[in-house]
């Protein structure tokens, strides 16, 4: 295998990578045919773009763009595998960038190693067949992070009109990227130097004034909704399910690196950590001019990005893999070109064998998300989607479950928890059914229950699930008593 992958040309090995990723991309779709709790609040959202249905599980601090695009796929065929075609697209996407600038910063058939190693990381594998936005995301941040560079190394100033534009996208696609670019902005400050970046001050400008000017609507929305014009940005961070500020930190050492990148791309992140160090400490010796591929200020860059993300994101939120692929990605192209230099210096197969167990990897990587990783949450929807299926009504309708977005988009109805909807007078007009799985979470016991149902004319019944929170009791408000 590896006598073929080194014939073969590199931009037939990347075809043949987006080829392999969009086959796995399509394995997965029957593996986890039905949308869990994240996809639905997005999918919910797209689809009342389109038709005005209710937007079930929606929340200010998620930002609009991937409901967008969900939107344009629903217009052309309104079912799951229309949004999780948008997945691809993103994927895709994101398997390109990390080629051209793996191409750029290593070389075309090292790059070739990154995308097998980032495919066989458990990590980003798992959220590769799903309606997200964090793949697309990073994507973006890797062009930013390609543009930074690109200013500093081929001295090219117009490379900061068009930082903005992909900004913004990254923003508008995932709020979460401000701590991502936070951090980017520092190292970079720091790698390069503030009198570096003081040369391109008159384009840093005009790249600032741009980037607030598109920043405006979401100031503006931010302000007339939470009375902040950072009100949404800060929503976002409170909504971190974490038991104390750092706990996501905590969660990413206690993973780092296996979780985020697999077995094998953990000893290559590892590498790369030891590449950003060691070029860091040449820098401060004043040894700089060894060259791999990368020169010494990007490795610091990079290295410096990637550990500062891990930190800002860690200590704002709580820790999940899908948050971090970027440095994820950073790390293991550090990683791969130490190991070149070392293939280099002592004339051995390292490339070439690391190459072969990261393609071996893949399959065994999608085997264990298929059989390890999905069976819960289907196990989970084989409850909710039949429910919610039984239900389905084109009258307006209200469910009430601590399964909301997803049980919205299989029924069409609105949906909220128990604990919104105790917030509320409960509407009399439109059909109100209280749902009560066996085993379900966040649901009232007896006592309270029986307030919610207050003097109302309902109805009962049992609807028999397969899944793992069992049987359902829905207990209907008829409308107008």
């Amino acid at each position: 295998m590896a006598e073929i992958l080194h014939v073969m040309p590199p931009g037939v090995c990347f075809g043949a990578i987006l080829v392999l990723a969009t086959a796995l991309w399509a394995w997965f779709q029957p593996k986890e045919p039905h949308m869990a709790h994240e996809e639905a609040v997005y999918a919910n959202k797209a689809r009342s773009l389109l038709d005005v249905t209710p937007d079930a599980g929606w929340g200010i601090y998620r930002p609009i763009g991937l409901p967008v695009l969900g939107r344009i796929a629903l217009s052309v065929h309104s079912d799951v595998g229309a949004l999780r075609c948008v997945a691809l697209v993103l994927l895709l996407f994101t398997l390109t960038t990390v080629h051209i600038a793996a191409s750029n910063w290593l070389s075309p058939r090292q790059a070739i190693l990154v995308l097998l190693l980032l495919l066989s990381g458990i990590g980003f594998l798992r959220r590769t067949p799903e309606y997200l936005n964090d793949i697309g995301a990073t994507g973006l941040l890797l062009v930013v992070v390609f543009l930074v560079v690109r200013v500093q190394e081929k001295e090219n100033s117009k490379a900061l009109l068009v930082l903005p534009l992909f900004v913004l996208a990254a923003f508008y696609l995932r709020y979460g990227v401000v701590g991502n670019l936070l951090a980017v902005a520092v190292a970079a400050v720091i790698s390069y130097g503030p009198r570096a970046w003081a040369a391109h001050r008159l384009h840093i400008a005009i790249a600032g004034t741009v980037l607030l000017f598109g920043l405006l609507p979401h100031f503006w929305y931010a302000a007339q909704t939470t009375g902040s014009p950072l009100g949404i940005i800060l929503s976002a961070t409170d909504q971190a399910e974490r038991a104390y500020m750092g706990d996501g930190l905590v969660y990413y050492l206690a993973i780092f690196p296996y979780r985020l990148a697999g077995d094998l791309g953990a000893v290559v992140m590892t590498v790369g950590i030891l590449v950003a160090g060691r070029a860091a400490q040449r820098l401060r010796h004043q040894l700089g001019g060894e060259n791999s591929g990368m020169d010494d200020r990007r490795r610091v860059f990079l290295g410096m990005s990637s550990l500062l993300i891990f930190v800002v994101l860690g200590v704002a939120t709580d820790g999940e893999p899908r948050f971090v692929f970027l440095p994820v990605i950073l790390l293991t192209m550090l990683g791969v070109s130490g190991l070149a230099k070392l293939a280099t210096q002592w004339g051995s197969p390292t490339l070439a064998v690391v190459t072969v167990l990261a393609a071996v990897t893949i399959p065994g990587t999608a085997q264990v998300i298929a059989h390890g990783a999905m069976p819960s949450p289907n196990r989970l929807n084989d409850s909710t989607v039949p429910v919610a299926r039984a239900l389905r009504s084109e009258d307006p309708c209200l469910l009430v479950t601590g399964y909301e977005p997803t049980m919205g988009w299989y029924s069409g109805c609105d949906a909220m928890t128990y604990t919104q909807f105790r917030a509320l007078t409960p509407p009399t007009n439109i059909r109100v059914s209280l749902i009560i799985f066996e085993r379900g979470r966040l649901q009232p016991g007896p006592a309270s229950l029986k307030r919610l149902i207050g003097d109302r004319d309902v109805t009962v019944r049992t609807i028999p699930t397969h899944g793992s929170i069992g049987t359902a009791t829905v207990i209907t408000l008829n409308p107008g008593k």
